[in-house]
């Protein structure tokens, strides 16, 4: 099933999860999908590095999720390193497992590059390419609330988000964003824009601080004085700051959705014990056990 045919009756809610390097990952990510599929998610994404160094291990992943059964694929994809009759077989890989909905991107340079080294320099392109030679895809096109590091403002970004919608995207998936009041303002400014495409907000589970203040940093976000003041209080405690987070993010649900939007979208970072309480917590998703039963039976 194509995603955005979800947008038209309810909310979604799907999960992230990104390809292990090992085996072990790789068995504890089979087992993490088991708690996730009970939450009957819409759909399921994985990452997908620049230049396709884990293509292998993305693939992997989308044919487990897509073996299942039990939810859609949303794989990644992204344009650097790649001619277009490399991205053409690329996708039919995909395509051949049945897997018709990617989130297409240029994706980030590797450490001296000053530009993709393909045929693409920018996600426009390749969402171009795969509309023109892939129809049968849904095309997710990534979106950035604050504004992607590399623009030269605001209003330049949402000029090429634009561009996006008209070469063919179906929905747009957002960066992570904290600030609520400036993913609204984001919002606003995109429709009078006339990008219309269904929105999917990003949101990052504040469970560990490190790990949230150098994702958040490296991706050009802010730290409103909200999550500051959790940082402050319980950073050098990390079960508290972990319980705090939690209950963060269970609010960060719900302003999500009273802003509007028509996705909720957890980066998962492959756990699934905190996952599972958010999820349970914000009431977004009852937990199915016979869903997981069908699972463990699968396994």
């Amino acid at each position: 099933m194509k995603i955005v045919e979800v947008f038209d009756s309810r909310l979604s809610f799907s999960f992230e999860v990104f390809p292990p390097k090992s085996e072990e990952g790789m068995e504890r990510l089979k087992e993490a999908l088991k708690h996730y599929y009970r939450f009957q998610p819409d759909f399921i994404s994985c990452t997908y590095a620049a230049g396709g160094t884990n293509a292998d291990r993305n693939l992997e992943v989308c044919r487990t999720i897509k073996t299942d059964g039990l939810t859609e694929v949303l794989t990644h994809f992204t344009c650097i390193g790649f001619t277009r009759d490399r991205i053409d077989t690329q996708l039919e890989r995909y395509l051949s497992l049945g897997i018709e909905n990617i989130l297409a991107m240029r994706g980030d340079l590797p450490a001296g590059w000053d530009g993709t080294r393909g045929d693409f320099s920018h996600a426009d392109g390749l969402i171009r390419h795969v509309r023109q030679r892939f129809p049968q895809f849904c095309i997710a096109a990534a979106c950035y609330p604050e504004k992607h590091l590399l623009a030269p403002s605001l209003a330049a970004d949402i000029a090429f988000l634009r561009s996006k919608q008209d070469n063919g995207a179906d929905f747009l998936i957002s960066q992570l964003c904290h600030d609520v009041g400036a993913f609204e303002r984001f919002l606003y400014l995109i429709r009078e824009a006339a990008v219309s495409l269904p929105m999917v907000v990003g949101i990052l589970p504040v469970l560990e601080k490190d790990a949230l203040i150098r994702m958040t940093l490296s991706n050009g976000c802010s730290i409103p004085a909200e999550l500051a003041a959790i940082i402050g209080k319980y950073g050098d405690d990390p079960q508290d700051f972990k319980k705090a987070g939690i209950e963060y993010t269970i609010q960060q649900i719900h302003r999500y959705i009273a802003a509007g939007v028509e996705g909720i979208h957890l980066y998962t970072l492959n756990k699934w014990e905190e996952v599972e309480e958010i999820v349970a917590g914000s009431g977004i998703r009852e937990a199915v056990t016979r869903t997981f039963d069908l699972v463990a039976q699968v396994g």
